[in-house]
This record gives C-alpha cells, sequence and structure tokens, in this order.
C-alpha cells in the first residue's frame, strides 16, 4: 500500500506501520531495546502527568469478551492526540484468533491531523512489559533476581524479557493450566540461556512463588480468580498483577490487597477494572506517576508487600505509538497512506469525486446505481 508519487510526502499523507513490519522492527532493533525504550518514553510521560487530558477507557462487553476504546490528549502547544481499539476475547485461540488485537493512531491536536496508523497487538505486548518495568524499578527489591511467572501465554515472553532486560532477574519460575504455553515460552525464551536466563517450570502457582522476590500475573479468563493467596505472600514480595484488567476479571485474593500496599495506573479506570473492584471505594491506592515524580513514595522498606495493579492505560499507548513511529521512521519501515484527501479548495470536498462521475452537461440524468445490496441485522 504505497502512496502515489504525486501524494508522496504531503502533509495529508498518514504513516502506517503495518502488522509484517511491526515484527521486522522489533526483531531488528531487538526486544529488550523496545521495550526500554517505550519504558523510558512511558516514565517521561507518567512525569508531565498533568500536561494530559486523560479519561478511562470506553467499553463494549459482550458474552465473549471485550472491546474498548482508548483515547488521550497532550494539551501542551503543539501536542498529539492517540487512541487504541483493543479487545480482550479469551476464546479466540480456539478460533485461530489471538485473544488480544489492536491498532491505533497519533494524531496532531492543532489540526486533527492523523499523522501516524499503526498496529498494537505487538506493541501492546512490548508497553504493557515496559510499564511493568516501570513500576517494578520504584516498588520491587533491587535485588530480586528470581520471578514467578503465572500464565505463560501471549504477553509472558514479553514480561520475562522486559525483567531480565531492564530489572536483572535471571530466573523465572513457570506456571500455566496450560502445560504446553509453558514448553512454548522455554522455547522461545532458549536463546537467552547463555546470557545467564534460567527457566523453571513449576507445578502449581504455589510452587511458582516459592522464594521469588517478584511476582507477575498474566492469565487471559475472563473469571473473578484468585490465582495469589496471602498465605503465599513472602515479606518484600512485589506482584505485578497484569491479567485482571475488565470488571469482573480479577488474579489476587482481597486479602492480599490488605496485605500490600497497592499502586494503579489510573485510579477512576482501576477502580472499575483492577484487582481493586474487589475493594470498598475508599480502599487506598497511589496512582504511579505520584512515585516517579517524586510526590509519593514507592516501595518504604525491604519488607513491605507492594502491588502494582495494571490495567493499562492510554497514556502508556501514547508513548508506545510514538516510540514505534519513530524507530520506524529511523529504519525507513513506514509506509504512506492517502488515508485522508488532499483538496485544491479544502472546502470542496466534492471536487474528489470529478474524476469518477459520469460526464454530462449540467441537469443531466445521474447514471443508475450499481451498489450491491447490503443486509442488516433486525433491530
Amino acid at each position: 500500500m504505497h502512496a502515489s508519487p504525486t501524494r508522496h510526502g504531503l502533509a495529508s499523507d498518514t504513516e502506517f506501520l503495518d502488522a509484517p513490519r511491526a515484527a521486522e522492527l522489533v526483531g531488528r532493533t531487538g526486544v529488550v531495546a523496545c521495550i526500554r525504550a517505550i519504558a523510558q518514553a512511558i516514565e517521561a510521560d507518567f512525569i508531565r502527568w498533568n500536561d494530559f487530558d486523560k479519561t478511562a477507557r470506553t467499553a463494549a462487553h459482550s458474552a465473549h469478551g471485550v472491546i474498548e476504546l482508548m483515547p488521550v490528549a497532550d494539551t501542551r502547544p503543539g501536542g498529539g492526540y492517540a487512541f487504541k481499539y483493543v479487545n480482550g476475547h479469551p476464546s479466540n485461540p480456539e478460533r485461530g484468533l489471538p485473544t488480544v488485537m489492536a491498532f491505533g493512531a497519533l494524531a496532531d491536536v492543532d489540526t486533527g491531523l492523523p499523522v501516524f496508523l499503526g498496529e498494537l497487538t505487538l506493541t501492546t505486548a512490548l508497553r504493557t512489559a515496559a510499564a511493568s518495568a516501570v513500576a517494578a524499578r520504584r516498588l520491587a527489591r533491587p535485588d530480586s533476581r528470581s520471578m514467578a511467572l503465572i500464565g505463560n501465554g501471549s504477553q509472558a515472553e514479553f514480561q520475562a524479557l522486559a525483567f531480565f532486560g531492564l530489572l536483572g532477574v535471571r530466573e523465572l519460575r513457570l506456571y500455566d493450566t496450560d502445560p504446553a504455553a509453558t514448553r512454548k515460552l522455554v522455547r522461545n525464551l532458549a536463546p537467552y540461556r547463555q546470557q545467564g536466563l534460567r527457566c523453571v517450570p513449576c507445578a502449581s502457582a504455589r510452587e511458582a512463588v516459592r522464594g521469588a522476590g517478584i511476582v507477575t500475573t498474566a492469565t487471559a479468563d475472563k473469571t473473578r480468580a484468585a490465582i495469589v493467596l496471602e498465605d503465599m505472600l513472602e515479606p518484600g514480595m512485589h506482584l505485578n498483577a497484569v491479567g485482571g484488567d475488565c470488571p469482573g476479571k480479577t488474579e489476587l485474593a482481597p486479602e492480599v490487597l490488605r496485605a500490600g500496599t497497592v499502586f494503579v495506573e489510573y485510579e477512576p479506570q482501576t477502580r472499575i477494572e483492577g484487582e481493586v473492584q474487589q475493594m470498598p471505594a475508599d480502599f487506598p491506592v497511589t496512582e504511579l506517576w505520584r512515585v516517579l515524580s517524586g510526590a509519593a513514595p514507592g516501595r518504604t522498606s525491604e519488607a513491605q508487600v507492594t502491588v502494582f495493579d495494571s490495567v493499562g492505560f492510554a497514556l502508556e499507548d501514547y508513548a508506545a505509538l510514538r516510540t514505534m513511529r519513530a524507530l520506524g521512521q529511523a529504519a525507513g519501515l513506514l509506509e504512506r497512506i492517502a488515508l485522508v484527501p488532499t483538496l485544491a479548495d479544502p472546502k470542496d470536498l466534492y471536487a474528489q469525486l470529478h474524476p469518477w462521475l459520469a460526464p454530462g452537461p449540467p441537469g443531466a440524468a445521474e447514471p443508475t446505481p450499481h451498489a450491491p445490496a447490503l443486509q442488516h441485522e433486525a433491530a
């Protein structure tokens, strides 16, 4: 999908990164390097939290999953706007589809012009792992070298490499109800063995968390679950709860939340979708941006149990889209598409139809349309 030579480079052309080129970009750049770049962008944007116009995402729930729209806008002069479309359908693998699929766009706030359109399925996995690492830098014990990873599906490799590459974790204690998922994860991480990464498959979640300084839960089932119980906690443990991200979906027992100090991305959204949906409305939480900016403490003692109740927030996608766009530009992997028209007279939108309309004198009868019949569902 290349723009024609007469349009290439015009201001109204939109840069585009599709799924195959995104995979090529990440492969050429390096997974850890991409996660690190996105993590740096996330932290920088969270530190200037008050510059953004924020809102909780809009969700359409169904019996099989959820479809969400996630917008955010930078209110500074010359700032950008971003949105993400993303779904979550746990039964999709049975249909040959990913559980999560996403795409998103960046636009210029001053004009509304969409400047970048990109896939976000792979990029969401990278940014989720990056956000986990940003939080863990402030919340986990600095000497943590062992992490339990419960849920070994599509997100697992990215979480593993974020903690390996950015925080120095060297042992992964793995558990999934599907042993094939764990075998897949071990196979994909095999190249990192020579760099000191050790994978330890475990027979249960309880076995996996034993002795781990960090516990990451990344399960997909849309159900209220208690994967980690209070009696599984150890002093100084940091829990990175990634899988609970919509109403009715949790991974931690309420007693675990009461036993720890809970940190969230955007409180109005997390109260609805996160682990704290189980708790009273006045249950105390701290937004991560306050820790990153120095307005609130993170970990305050070696023995403290910390919880990052991560549901994913639009500001992280804004950071990820900007990062992938910049990396794609540098690698020469972006295409240009004519997503909006270029008009000689910006007020004459109809003019773009002229090449396609049948010639004839003014007032001539228009040709009989040949539009295909459309099938509409009953109201």
